[in-house]
C-alpha cells in the first residue's frame, strides 16, 4: 500500500491520538447531578492535567502531520 505520509509519519500519529485518548480519559469521571454534588469535578485531575495532556496530543498531532523527515544527503549521487 502506499501512502502519502512516511511510515515515521503514521506512527507519530497513532501515539498523539493515543495521547489524545489519555487525556480524554484522565478528565472523565462521575458527574454532579441535580440531587447530588460531587466536588471531585473541580479535581486538578480533572480540570488542569486532563485538558493540559489532550492539548498536547493535539499540537503532536499537528507536528506529527507536518513534520517532514530530513532526506540522506548521497554525495555520490551528486552530479556537480
Amino acid at each position: 500500500m502506499n501512502y502519502n505520509l512516511p511510515k515515521f509519519n503514521l506512527w507519530l500519529i497513532i501515539a498523539s491520538f493515543l495521547i489524545i485518548i489519555l487525556g480524554f480519559v484522565l478528565m472523565a469521571g462521575a458527574p454532579s447531578g441535580a440531587t447530588e454534588y460531587n466536588p471531585d469535578i473541580f479535581s486538578f485531575r480533572r480540570i488542569t492535567l486532563g485538558p493540559m495532556i489532550a492539548l498536547f496530543g493535539f499540537v503532536a498531532m499537528v507536528f506529527a502531520i507536518l513534520y517532514k523527515p530530513k532526506k540522506k544527503d548521497n554525495k555520490d549521487n551528486k552530479n556537480d
